[in-house]
């Protein structure tokens, strides 16, 4: 059974009818994308495998995105400075703020993203992951960076914190 709506707007997914994606280091579940939740907000959780490089630096033009660790560690880029968050914690990370996210090293990730305001982003979540598996071309993410959002920039830093930890 897919999410519902209520009578007063309320959308609900229930865990067993969340659409699942997974690539070779993650296992997203996607509950919430904006269409039904009237563009307010778009959400999904994550599962990362230790080791997993997560994502490259890029920022948002029009969303905040905001991370809360259910379990284990995320490694964050957020502007020029690397931090880890452990469960429990919260981050957001406004507009134009370059930022990126793996797995800590050694460690597991579980982690709830939330985009505010609201944007259809489960079809790129869908083609990252096919990108990941080998089942397109990388050359689709660039293209498709203003219809989802998601503005890929170069950091030295991520670079070098990637490097230590491998």
């Amino acid at each position: 059974m897919p999410a519902t709506v209520t009578p007063l707007g309320a959308l609900l997914t229930r865990h067993a009818d969340a659409e699942t994606c997974a690539d070779p280091s993650s296992v997203m579940t996607l509950p919430a994308d904006s269409d039904g939740t009237a563009g307010g907000c778009t959400s999904y959780r994550s599962t990362f495998a230790k080791g997993a490089t997560g994502a490259p630096a890029h920022f948002h033009t029009r969303a905040s995105e905001l991370f809360f660790v259910i379990s284990g560690a995320l490694q964050v880029l957020v502007g020029e400075e690397v931090t880890v968050l452990e469960a429990g914690d919260f981050l957001s990370v406004p507009p134009h703020t370059p930022h990126a996210f793996a797995a800590a090293p050694g460690r597991e990730a579980d982690v709830l993203f939330v985009f505010t305001p609201g944007m259809g982003r489960f079809d790129y979540l869908r083609l990252l992951g096919r990108v990941m598996r080998g089942e397109a071309d990388p050359q689709e993410i660039a293209e498709s960076s203003e219809r989802f959002d998601n503005h890929y920039v170069d950091s030295p830093v991520r670079r070098a914190a990637l490097e230590r930890s491998a």
